[in-house]
């Protein structure tokens, strides 16, 4: 007997293309499906209030929309000014095959640009660390930049090799950065790769010689002198070299307890960005000057606040292991409490009327 010819199926549905967009239709309706019963699931549900009426749903946690979590807060935070290429190209000129900053067109000194930002409403009260040296031991070098906090600032050997790169991953971490005057200094570390600024030496010559050093140097504030230099007591050496600095927009940190210096009157007649610090952390005084106990006497003696009005000082010190480990122990100690801030060397610096005529040509520096 013969059997009734089986219905044919639509060409389309017989189409091996139409089953594989049917699979993915359907698992991404089960997906959807599966979604919305989670959320539904999550989702506050009004309750009754006393008089009745439904009470809106209780705030719950903002999930942020995507998978990726966004990062912490210290991430976040920017630490340094940002600038565009174009703009930091104009902090440079090239002078003789060699990268020198400079004032850009729009104003900006590199001593203000390249600071490290601090919070101007935080406690008056004020401390700061500046290591010094760095560069003649890479591992050292490595430690500082890696495992001291953010706030503590750096001033590198200009002879550094690869300095460049040491200077960038310093800012990387947070650290304001300066680099060491190459000056005759018998008790310093010796300088590679350059002749240091010497009293005999021709004033030409010693230009020179600064101008080396600021080539190496790109995103520095300034130079830190040793207090023991000659260019800090002859007004004769220090004047062209101090004029160069003041005409490039950096700064000058001396280290000397010798208070008035031909330096210093040089920067308030000139207009330079100065500080200076007669604190010496590693001086082992009697027995009782561990670095441990001269950071504490530190934030003591800035926290005294005699007639009420706040005090500020930073100290500086060599690199050494026992060094970075002892502020490390002190910073976890000064950020449980709230009277003294650590910040940058920055916020220590004095401008005079010379010098803030010079920063009101550019406003945005005056901001935090």
């Amino acid at each position: 007997m013969a059997t009734a010819p089986r219905p044919r199926r639509p060409a389309f549905l017989a189409n091996g293309v139409f089953h594989a967009y049917a699979l993915v239709l359907g698992l991404t309706l089960a997906c959807a499906a599966v979604v919305y019963a989670n959320d539904e699931a999550a989702r506050p549900k009004a309750s009754p209030s006393t008089d009745g009426t439904l009470a809106p749903p209780a705030a719950g946690p903002i999930r942020p929309a995507g998978s990726l979590s966004l990062p912490p807060s210290s991430q976040l935070r920017v630490d340094f000014r940002k600038f565009t290429p174009a703009e930091r190209d104009d902090l440079v000129e090239v002078v003789d095959g060699l990268r020198l900053p400079r004032i850009s067109s729009s104003g900006w000194m590199p001593w203000i640009a390249y600071s490290r930002r601090f919070d101007p409403d935080g406690p008056a009260a004020r401390v700061g660390v500046l290591m010094l040296n760095l560069g003649a031991d890479e591992a050292l070098m490595n430690r500082a930049i890696d495992e001291l906090p953010p706030e503590v600032s750096l001033a590198f050997l200009a002879g550094t090799p690869d300095l460049p790169r040491w200077l960038r991953l310093a800012r990387e971490r947070g650290h304001e950065c300066y680099l060491m005057l190459p000056v005759e200094d018998p008790s310093g570390p010796a300088e590679r790769g350059g002749r240091p600024i010497e009293g005999s030496a021709e004033p030409a010559d010693n230009l020179r010689r600064l101008r080396t050093a600021m080539s190496r140097g790109e995103g520095c504030l300034g130079f830190v002198v040793p207090g023991s230099s000659m260019m800090s007591q002859s007004d004769l050496i220090a004047r062209p070299l101090v004029k160069e600095i003041a005409d490039r927009g950096l700064a000058l940190v001396e280290i000397s307890p010798n208070g008035v210096t031909a330096m210093y009157r040089l920067t308030v007649e000139l207009g330079v960005g100065y500080a200076r610090s007669a604190t010496v952390l590693d001086y082992k005084l009697g027995g009782q000057g561990s670095i441990d106990g001269n950071l504490e006497r530190l934030v003591d003696w800035v926290n005294e606040r005699p007639g009420d009005k706040p005090r500020h000082d930073f100290g500086v010190l060599q690199p050494d292991n026992a060094a970075i480990d002892a502020i490390v122990a002190w910073r976890k100690r000064l950020a449980r409490q709230s009277a003294v801030a650590l910040v940058p060397i920055i916020g220590h610096f004095e401008c005079r009327e010379a010098c803030m005529t010079r920063l009101r040509a550019q406003p945005a520096q005056l901001k935090p």
